[in-house]
């Protein structure tokens, strides 16, 4: 396909990206860290590290992984807490003694959490108390030999890190990870690495830096091999289209969503480091009344997030009073951004909601919106720097421009394969390097890109194709709709029919008046023959909402 997206970008964004710039994560680490030592890093709970002290508690930790554990080179290291300020210090210490880090979601199950560990074959772990039980169900099973324990209180200072490791232990009733007796306090831990050696060790792109897995909402889930390269290639990438609207050392960040996800991680901890950023860390973003709370205390200027989150925030009174006059960027990505909820974005912030689209497999971003584009568009936007789209069909043609074909990737930022899954890598990757996303998706004649679906999420109603992003859009729109999810259920007449599950922001919403609403802006075999309201709906870790468990449950 001639790339015709680069028609439309930005003034000042190149067409391909420098991929020599650093060697390994750790030099991007060490360049930041000495041209940005005394500006603040990260922030959480009122505590600010600056840059040299991220540098400095990072490379005892590392000595500690690396001199008092003598963890050989390319051993896997599993780091399992929400954002918290160890998160980073032990991330940057793993990547700079030459370690792969796995990064495992908190709220993982026993079993979850068990084929992680044995599928990456993680060595060591670093947990935070408060998901200590978990593992304790599972370690003698895993090969799992060394384990850090952090907790919540330990960046805090006293008094006020002894009263929140209090609190969580009594008033919340942790439950104690006593039987984990092999580990070791993350204090001590940065004590005997302090008193060690750290041995600076060489890197190259192409060493794994991360096994992400994957969402596994479909089964296992599977480790996407992410090298130096993929990952610094994504943060040039992504460096590159934000450019002409951040400054260096001159940006706030806020980080909501969890540096476990690949989204979080390339975006706002690799990219916002990169550039001297400081990064306020929301341990908690369910909490939207206390999120909002932290917003206010600082001078925002960035903020990534997911349709659920940017919702979630509009819906919050608190959240429309805050001082956006630094504000100057929101990127949004995960999944699709309902247009209803990106125009009353702007009417409260005043910036427009750039949506972006990736995926694990691509570290993630793969196409973004230009930041000067004055509204919503309904796009995904266009390949990044050095990218390559392709939209084919079932036989691996490309299709004309204007016409639906599944979305294929190519470029630096595309992971090297599944790890030890041979076969499902071959699933996914062309003889001539694409990566198949499996989404459905439509190229304008300005290299726009749409995401129509997800090609498994499709609805067959008649013969005739129904795509549940435009049916909830569509319900999105009614004022008195916090949620949707739109599935396909059986139905003796067409084969499929269209089914919604809403959560109200107007508890006197009916399912009459939102089908009425729905046939004045859907044609007659997309409207939904069912609707069921509910409390809430379920999402991943990120907020996406969970269309399959939706689907099953209703098939059953």
């Amino acid at each position: 396909m001639d790339r015709i997206w680069l028609q439309s970008y930005q003034a000042g964004v190149p067409a391909e990206i420098d991929l020599n710039e650093f060697q390994s994560l750790g030099e991007m680490f060490e360049k930041s860290v000495a041209k940005y030592r005394d500006q603040t890093a990260y922030i959480n709970m009122g505590v600010e590290l600056t840059y040299g002290e991220v540098d400095k508690l990072s490379r005892d930790f590392a000595a500690y992984l690396q001199s008092v554990l003598k963890l050989p080179q390319g051993s896997r290291i599993a780091i399992m807490m929400p954002n918290v300020l160890q998160y980073p210090i032990c991330m940057f210490a793993a990547l700079r003694a030459g370690y792969t880090v796995v990064n495992v979601n908190p709220l993982y199950t026993p079993r979850e959490l068990e084929h992680q560990l044995k599928d990456s074959g993680a060595e060591a772990i670093v947990i935070l108390e408060n998901f200590a039980h978990t593992l304790e169900q599972v370690i003698d099973k895993t090969p799992v030999k060394h384990i850090v324990m952090a907790r919540l209180g330990d960046m805090l200072g006293f008094p006020k890190g002894s009263i929140v490791n209090f609190v969580v232990k009594y008033v919340k009733k942790m439950v104690p990870a006593w039987r984990l007796q092999r580990a070791v306090a993350f204090g001590s831990a940065l004590g005997k690495g302090a008193g060690a050696e750290f041995k600076p060790v060489k890197v190259a792109q192409e060493d794994l830096a991360f096994l992400q897995y994957t969402g596994g909402t479909t089964g296992l889930s599977k480790g996407a091999m992410l090298t130096h390269r993929n990952i610094l290639a994504n943060v040039a990438q992504a460096h590159a289209w934000v450019k002409p609207a951040v400054r260096d050392g001159g940006e706030f960040i806020v980080t909501a969503l969890p540096l476990y996800h690949i989204f979080a991680l390339t975006a706002n901890c690799f990219t916002f480091f990169k550039i001297g950023a400081s990064n306020l860390l929301i341990t908690n973003p369910r909490d939207i009344p206390g999120f909002v709370a932290e917003m206010a205390k600082y001078p925002f200027t960035v903020l990534t997030g997911v349709n659920t989150l940017f919702n979630a925030l509009l819906n919050n009174d608190a959240f429309a009073a805050l001082d956006f006059s630094k504000f100057r960027l929101t990127l949004g990505g995960g999944m699709a951004v309902q247009r209803a909820v990106a125009e009353k974005w702007k009417l409260v912030t005043g910036k427009t909601l750039i949506e972006a689209y990736g995926l694990t497999e691509t570290s993630p971003a793969a196409t973004m919106n230009p930041l000067n584009i004055p509204d919503y568009n309904g796009a995904i936007g266009l390949p990044i720097s050095s990218t390559e789209v392709a939209i084919r069909n079932d036989a691996g043609l490309d299709v004309p421009l204007g016409e639906r074909g599944e979305l294929c990737v190519r470029g630096p930022q595309v992971m090297k394969g599944y790890y030890n899954r041979p076969e499902e890598t071959a699933h996914v990757m062309t003889a001539d390097g694409f990566l198949l996303t499996g989404d459905v998706a439509v190229m304008d004649e300005k290299g726009f890109v749409r995401i129509v679906d997800r090609k498994k999420d499709m609805i067959l109603v008649s013969g005739f194709n129904v795509y549940p992003n435009e049916v909830e859009d569509v319900v999105a729109m009614h004022p008195g709709v916090l949620e949707v999810a739109a599935v396909g259920v059986p139905n003796e007449k067409s084969g499929e029919a269209v089914k919604i599950f809403v959560v109200k922001k107007d508890l006197s919403l009916t399912a009459e008046a939102l089908i009425a609403h729905c046939r004045e802006h859907l044609t007659g075999y997309k409207v939904p023959s069912q609707v069921e309201f509910r409390t809430d709906l379920p999402k991943t870790n990120v907020g996406k909402i969970l269309r399959r468990e939706l689907r099953d449950e209703a098939a059953k």
